[in-house]
């Protein structure tokens, strides 16, 4: 029975000209039509499932290969692993390729890209230089870009050291690529030099295009802006970095990894200081689809430093759940117990932090160093120098350090503890007599080592110390000398030994002249000059000594009312209630003159005041300059004023308004 629609033949030759002019939502419905006609055509159902990808409905195309699996069978493999892939499901994503039966270019390049997500960099590395030694079509550039993309990870997150590859750095995107490797190896300025170069051809190539807005350039370079402020941070130019970062921040750029990226970085420029900006940019941090964009030290460290923005905001509860969070996920990081334990000693309870670094050190010994150094502040904080050293000295890989052994000795010097200070140096001296003899670490340890212990008195065990220099350096006069001077309470015929390899004193004597020594800025003692001599009166004979001139004697002054005929008090030194005739103050006289009147009145001065014991006499003129005088207000006494330089008074100024209520009183 004929059908009253369109032909078979008719509607193929649609989906044909759709796909053509990539209209595939129209050549959708053809192959619908041609599907309700053969339901098992396989390749109207290939044919759907790409039209499916191109408009990505990647989990409807996803179900069509689940439901045709038996009729589509092996033809579909790339379509439903890049489907998985782009649906994040990379773990299927991996199971699909390595199903296949045969590798096809296409599911090796996809395959690059599973690998790159999964961070198996080393095994990326070897299918992207397979592939572009063994193709040559017009994707070449990418497969290099993406190479050296594996290449930039392994030196950041691996600490891998870069090889070279041949890669011409033609384009922005392989030049950023190979400035972010260099960053991995710590070559900041190499780096920087790299950026500026990526940006240039950047705006080179995307001026071309005439469709292309400033805007557009500016969205497309702040990933290498964002790149520019990291570097800046790492050199210590946070200022430079923060106003870049806030840049990139207020384009909005689409990819939510880079905002991520760049919010964080802010934070940790921030610390402890502005956490309201940093309230507001963590939020950026959270947004949908970042856990797919980053890799997973990214990752944490945009944990820690959620965690950490909670204990700055004293926000306990949340920094404890955070920090629990993250050591579930990290059993063996350090990070979020020192983090937990940072918030308890916020809350000063340094004992239950030490209790907890402890805890994760016994389950966790190898990331012992870290932790230890932590316990030793903490028990510094509470004053137990002692423990703080044990708790240093049991930390292996730090004990011949010179930081180390300097804190060490210190801290025993400071509880008296000479033995264990000197036995502190003797411990790294043997190290580095194994490891390093005769380098200049081991020779400053010994020089340090013997100068402690001569300033402490133990010269007798400075003397191998001082020993071991001198034999490095015959010609170190100044070992010589302390040498000789240790041997010299010890064993005197060594120290007249050591003596002969003095340098002579002809040898040692400089051409210095004494008189400009002595008058220089520096000097402490100048020899004084004789003065020299007005008249010539000088001895007749040889014999004849110099007198001296004796200086007289000046009389003390005596007082005013001193009597030489009368007898001074015996106790005139003593202070007067020491004294046997003094009888105490007389109490009681002055009772009756002190007034009922207002503070700081006398009674003749209450008498003075009362207007009936004054005779009447004209009133006189206001003095030039001060007002005329007002009663005080009742039950509050008149302030004095001082009188001004001019003799006039100075006028008060009346009380000001206070706003929205009533004036105060004059």
């Amino acid at each position: 029975m004929a059908s009253g629609g369109p032909s078979v033949a008719s509607l193929w030759t649609e989906v044909n000209r759709c796909g053509q002019n990539g209209d595939y939502t129209r050549a959708l419905k053809a192959l619908s039509k041609i599907l309700q006609e053969s339901r098992d055509d396989v390749t109207a159902l290939h044919c759907k499932v790409v039209c499916l990808v191109q408009n990505g409905s990647f989990k409807e195309a996803l179900n069509v290969m689940n439901t045709h699996s038996k009729v589509l069978g092996s033809e579909v493999v790339f379509e439903k692993a890049y489907c998985e892939y782009r649906l994040n499901r990379v773990e299927s994503s991996l199971k699909t390729i390595e199903s296949a039966p045969e590798q096809t270019d296409k599911l090796k390049e996809l395959y690059g890209q599973v690998l790159y997500r999964l961070e198996r960099y080393s095994e990326c590395r070897s299918v992207y230089t397979d592939l572009i030694r063994n193709s040559q079509d017009e994707y070449e550039e990418e497969r290099k870009t993406n190479l050296a993309a594996v290449v930039a990870a392994m030196s950041q997150w691996e600490q891998a050291p870069t090889e070279d590859l041949g890669l011409s750095e033609v384009t922005y995107e392989l030049c950023y690529n190979a400035a972010c490797a260099l960053i991995g190896q710590g070559q900041l300025t190499e780096a920087f030099s790299k950026l500026q170069q990526a940006e240039e051809l950047c705006r080179a190539s995307l001026a071309e295009d005439s469709d292309m807005t400033e805007e557009d350039i500016e969205s497309e370079l702040a990933v290498i802006h964002s790149q520019m402020a990291y570097i800046m941070q790492l050199q210590g130019r946070t200022e430079e970095a923060l106003q870049l970062y806030n840049q990139v921040i207020k384009l909005k750029p689409s990819d939510v990894g880079l905002v991520a990226v760049t919010a964080n970085n802010i934070i940790t420029i921030n610390k402890d200081q502005n956490v309201f900006d940093s309230k507001r940019k963590v939020k950026l941090t959270s947004a949908e689809g970042v856990e797919y964009k980053l890799a997973k030290k990214q990752l944490q460290a945009i944990d820690f430093n959620k965690a950490l923005l909670a204990m700055y905001t004293n926000q306990a509860d949340q920094c404890r759940k955070l920090s629990s969070s993250l050591q579930t996920q990290n059993p063996g990081h350090p990070l979020p117990v020192l983090i937990q334990a940072a918030q308890l000693c916020r809350e000063k309870q340094h004992g239950r932090a030490i209790e907890l670094l402890q805890h994760f050190l016994d389950q966790n010994p190898e990331r012992a160093s870290a932790i230890k150094l932590t316990m030793a502040q903490l028990y510094l904080v509470q004053g137990h120098v002692t423990k703080a050293c044990d708790v240093l000295r049991s930390i292996e890989e730090y004990q011949h350090k010179a930081g180390m052994v300097s804190a060490l000795v210190t801290m025993y010097s400071h509880e008296e503890d000479i033995d264990d200070a000197i036995d502190v140096f003797k411990q790294a001296i043997e190290y580095y007599q194994a490891e390093q003899p005769g380098s200049t670490a081991h020779l400053a340890l010994v020089r340090e080592a013997a100068n402690f212990k001569l300033k402490h008195g133990r010269k007798k065990e400075a003397i191998s110390d001082l020993e071991q220099l001198w034999k490095q350096n015959t010609k170190d006069v100044f070992t010589l000398a302390q040498l000789i001077s240790a041997y010299s309470l010890v064993d005197t015929d060594k120290a007249k030994a050591f003596s002969k390899h003095l340098p002579s004193a002809d040898t040692m004597a400089f051409n210095v002249d004494v008189d400009e020594l002595e008058n220089s800025h520096g000097a402490t003692y100048v020899r004084k000059k004789a003065a020299k001599v007005v008249g010539e009166n000088l001895p007749t004979e040889p014999g004849q000594a110099e007198v001296k001139k004796k200086k007289k004697k000046k009389k003390g002054k005596l007082p005013k009312n001193y009597d030489p005929k009368s007898t001074p008090d015996p106790e005139r030194w003593l202070p007067m209630r020491e004294r046997s005739y003094y009888r105490g103050r007389k109490k009681g006289k002055k009772k009756e003159q002190i007034g009922k009147g207002t503070q700081g009145a006398t009674g003749g001065a209450l008498a003075d005041l009362d207007a009936s014991k004054i005779a009447s006499s004209p009133p006189t003129s206001p003095r030039p300059g001060s007002g005329s005088s007002a009663a005080p207000s009742a039950g509050v006494p008149p302030r004095q004023q001082k009188p001004s330089s001019s003799g006039a008074t100075r006028k008060k100024t009346a009380p000001k308004k206070k706003k929205g209520g009533k004036g105060g009183r004059s």
